[in-house]
């Protein structure tokens, strides 16, 4: 057998002899691949190597990934069609429905779930060149995302006349390079209207928390890009002024070991949490954050034994250090201090004598769940309501056993988008999505008991 090497494209493969054998893209050879000549069966493609392997999973994973997309499509259009399998409410609960149940069957957030199902309309109906060419595996999936994402500020006929070139763009480049040419093309279609645009985008300015690891988070904020970096420059300022005060050089020398970076964050931390705005109103500038803390007993005293070594944890959060606990378990009244008691569980109930749960038991129901109690939420149980899983109305209790902690906008879902939530018994919901699927959702902690010794009575 021969050995050939194929150099150019639509150049014929020949062996040592010159003599012609095939055309290499009859058979899909590619630039650079060296083929067989077998003198019984005549021209043999290559064997893939690794790198032809990875992309073709590559290649399966875009198909795959249109094909995901348009069967959500498929998901949301049905719901719509059947609005008495959910709830029979409007356009926007029956999707929020769906939502839920897209999110609990793939063990996703419910963000992540809304953006697939709206990535899923924007391709296969709004941009459907696009999706045709991720199905095809013309372009990534990250390569259809941006653009979905891209557009969605852009008003419809923008969008419209820049798709196709979008989707050249993104058969033809990179992620990086890619992100950024569609970018220069949509400021380029925009530059006229920037100022009209612009009083629109500070709109949507928020802050929003993610968490990290040890303790720790990231705090973001979108907000204008000249407050951003004159933010930044004032507290760049301030750290290099107080490592020049302190003997520092922002490198961890003594006296100050802080670096820069360390020092920035201490400078916002103190500023948002301590400091005070003349331009606000008086009741607005005594507002203090609340947080609730849960301490086990043990740890707190630093005693030994069976608990002793559990985290604190931080409603919501999640664990954080015991020294920084006891700080907190002695400080200032605005901080909430659940201490765990090394016994476990208790019911409470005021059966049908009053609708309100009292006070003590919607502590005692938020602190048991820690979160909202839908599938995947993470809405803090303190800023939920309290649903009761069998309705007062249909003879349900007002009790720990029938009480659960749920957001605003899960309880409105629960009563009016087609599903069905059932108590277990300990603590647990059972949530019947409208298409008959099932989920649990158990609480943080177990209710604790205190029970009486026998013996010493």
């Amino acid at each position: 057998m021969d050995e050939v090497g194929i150099t150019n494209p639509g150049e014929h493969a020949r062996d040592v002899d010159g003599a012609i054998w095939a055309d290499p893209h009859d058979a899909g050879v590619y630039e650079g691949d060296v083929c067989d000549f077998d003198d019984e069966v005549g021209w043999v493609p290559p064997q893939p190597d690794a790198v032809a392997l990875v992309l073709e999973v590559a290649t399966m994973e875009a198909v795959f990934a249109a094909q995901r997309l348009a069967r959500i499509d498929q998901l949301r259009l049905e719901a719509l069609d059947d609005v008495t399998r959910y709830g029979g409410g409007s356009r926007e609960l029956i999707e929020r429905s769906v939502r839920l149940e897209l999110a609990a069957a793939l063990r996703i957030t419910e963000n992540q779930a809304g953006m697939l199902m709206y990535r899923a309309q924007a391709l296969v109906h709004r941009y459907p060149t696009v999706w045709d060419s991720l199905a095809r595996a013309g372009m990534t999936e990250r390569h259809a995302t941006i653009i979905v994402d891209e557009f969605a500020p852009l008003e419809p006929d923008v969008a419209a006349r820049l798709v196709e070139n979008a989707r050249d763009l993104a058969e033809s480049l990179a992620v990086g390079p890619f992100r950024r040419a569609l970018r220069r093309l949509i400021d380029r279609e925009l530059a006229p209207s920037l100022s009209v645009r612009h009083e629109h985008a500070v709109r949507r300015r928020r802050i929003f928390v993610e968490p990290d690891v040890d303790g720790m988070s990231w705090l973001h904020a979108l907000v204008p890009t000249v407050e951003a970096h004159a933010i930044h420059g004032r507290m760049t300022a301030k750290g290099k002024a107080l490592l020049a005060a302190r003997g520092g050089d922002g490198n961890g020398s003594q006296p100050d070991d802080r670096t820069l970076d360390e020092i920035r964050a201490d400078i916002l931390c103190d500023l948002l949490l301590d400091g005070i705005v003349p331009a606000h109103p008086e009741d607005v500038r005594g507002i203090r954050p609340t947080v609730v803390v849960t301490i086990p007993a043990l740890a707190l005293l630093g005693a030994d034994g069976d608990g002793a070594h559990d985290p604190a944890v931080v409603e919501g959060v999640g664990p954080i250090p015991i020294e920084t606990a006891r700080e907190l378990a002695g400080a200032a009244s605005s901080w909430i201090r659940v201490l765990t008691h090394p016994e476990t569980g208790v019911v409470l109930s005021v059966g049908r004598t009053r609708y309100r749960p009292p006070p003590d038991m919607v502590a005692l129901t938020k602190w048991r769940a820690d979160r909202c109690m839908a599938p995947g939420c993470g809405v803090p149980a303190s800023r939920c309501q309290i649903d009761h899983s069998l309705a007062w109305e249909h003879g349900g209790e007002t009790s720990v056993v029938n009480t659960a902690p749920l957001c605003q906008g899960h309880h409105t879902v629960k009563h009016h988008g087609g599903w069905r939530v059932i108590q277990t018994g300990d603590g647990s919901l059972l949530w019947i999505s409208p298409s008959g699927r099932q989920y649990i959702v158990a609480p943080e902690r177990r209710l604790p008991v205190f029970r009486v010794d026998s013996a010493a009575a």
